[in-house]
């Protein structure tokens, strides 16, 4: 694509010139939303970006937060994780792209990538929000704090640092975005999987009142989040591989390369307390802190202004067995185990998965459980919760599109709807037998129809289904054909009620 420079925008910081793009929208990289975050203030809240003199080139990608690289075994995830770490302090940041500068009233959609907590970024493949631009939307994708800086709970610190970065977007937005052509009263904050999560907080952040309108949670948990002594326990850890003592003062000279190098080393932790499991089944150190969860506080009547639309992947944890040769191997130990994680009578749990899947391996029963573990329960505690209160509009979605990666053994996993959200199915890296979607294209039509469903979404609060509600639970499962269900998986989902 030939790049042209672009028109330029006076935010509060300063002026930006973006670059003009063939397809007559206009890219933003690179904008800073808040201060560097260097030595002790990466434990601080996100602090106001010192202003800058003269246009401030927002042509080329700029660096993102600290993280080691990622893989997942077999599964080829740098569209989605990215290449790892691009160095520099001035890292949080917002991207944007738009149709045009010269309106001031296009719907937002403000977008929280995924990455486990510890990875991810804005110059990941799968973010590029050209589509978005061209159907009429000003995309904002963002970089926040990740792994120790972004969620260690530090005493002296405030906790989800990661979370304030989010909400400090969402400001920067509400006072920069009409210079882009953006509406700052039509905001939808989007994000899939650990940005779900976030996205989940957010909702149950009263400091984030008013700042967004609509939010769309792709695979995330309403019940995810650390209780504070779960929180402590990784705290302890932390401060024991970095020789540290668990406070603030002791942190704030440790370099980024030790916090990245420590937070890589936290896994396998025991956070079974004598009243909560472990939310994240021992994948991830890192979460939100809270001692309630999002889902309550959205029940308790958070954010029940906000239209809301939340699903899951059909088979969400496939991503985390069969990439790493544990699915086909799976036995009825890994059953017990993956159950006895999850739930407070695991074997009734199992005996419900059963009775649901008649015939289905022990790799599938796993991943069945495992599913709804991580994402299954915790979506429809959220998705009840925010439905429950009268005139909050609630819509429920399953994707259930299979990629034929691996053989055909990925399925409808974890992050594969993400390329049809942002209409990227075509992108190269994204095919292939090792690739998220598969060797074969998927059909082309289904990612204009989710894509264009999403910027319905966030253009007119409705997705062009009927609302959940919490007697009919309409959920819209998303195939090849796009089919209305009441309550789908009823059994399983009292089970975990």
């Amino acid at each position: 694509m030939n790049h042209h420079p672009g028109p330029v925008v006076t935010t509060a910081q300063g002026a930006v010139r973006g670059l003009s793009q063939e397809d007559g929208t206009v890219a933003f990289l690179n904008i800073p939303y808040a201060a560097p975050p260097r030595g002790a203030d990466r434990f601080a809240p996100p602090q106001p970006h010192e202003p800058w003199d003269g246009v401030r080139d927002a042509a080329v990608p700029g660096p993102n937060a600290p993280q080691s690289e990622r893989k997942l075994g077999s599964i080829d995830m740098t569209p989605y994780f990215g290449t790892g770490w691009s160095r520099g302090e001035d890292y949080l940041t917002v991207n944007i792209r738009t149709p045009a500068v010269t309106q001031s009233d296009l719907p937002v959609m403000v977008f929280v990538h995924g990455g486990g907590f510890v990875a991810g970024s804005t110059r990941s493949a799968m973010y590029d929000g050209s589509a978005f631009a061209r159907d009429g939307v000003v995309l904002v994708t963002l970089n926040y704090r990740l792994g120790i800086a972004g969620f260690l709970d530090l005493p002296g610190a405030p906790a989800n640092r990661g979370l304030l970065d989010v909400v400090g977007a969402l400001r920067w937005v509400r006072e920069n975005i009409t210079g882009f052509g953006g509406a700052p009263d039509n905001v939808t904050l989007f994000g899939q999987s650990a940005g779900a999560t976030i996205v989940g907080g957010v909702l149950a952040t009263p400091e984030a009142a008013g700042l967004f309108r609509r939010a769309i949670v792709q695979s995330g948990s309403g019940l995810g989040a650390f209780t504070t002594e779960q929180a402590a326990r990784v705290t302890s850890a932390a401060a024991e591989v970095l020789g540290a003592k668990p406070h603030v003062n002791a942190f704030a000279d440790i370099s980024d390369e030790r916090l990245v190098e420590a937070a890589s080393k936290l896994t396998g932790i025991d956070l079974q307390t004598a009243t909560h499991h472990d939310p994240l089944i021992g994948l991830s150190p890192f979460s939100l802190v809270l001692d309630t969860q999002p889902a309550e506080a959205v029940a308790a009547g958070y954010s029940s202004d906000v239209d809301l639309l939340i699903g899951t992947n059909t088979e969400e944890s496939l991503l985390y067995l069969v990439p790493v040769d544990k699915y086909a191997t799976s036995t009825a130990k890994d059953v017990d185990e993956t159950a006895a994680r999850s739930h407070p009578n695991p074997a009734q749990l199992i005996e419900t998965y059963r009775r649901t899947r008649p015939g289905a391996s022990y790799g599938a029963l796993r991943s069945a459980i495992m599913s709804d573990a991580l994402f299954g329960a915790g979506t429809r505690a959220l998705t009840a919760a925010h439905a429950a209160h009268p005139g909050s509009a609630t819509f429920a979605y399953e994707f259930a599109w299979r990629s034929h990666a691996l053989n055909g053994e990925l399925g409808a996993t974890h992050a594969v709807e993400l390329p049809f959200v942002f209409d990227l199915t075509h992108l190269p890296q994204l095919l292939g037998p090792a690739a998220l979607l598969g060797p074969d294209k998927p059909p082309a039509d289904l990612a204009d129809r989710i894509h264009k469903t999403w910027v319905r979404f966030a253009t007119t609060g409705n997705p062009g289904w009927d609302p959940y509600d919490t007697e009919r639970r309409t959920t819209m499962r998303i195939d090849t054909e796009w089919t209305q269900i009441d309550d789908p998986r009823s059994r399983e989902r009292q089970a975990w009620s």
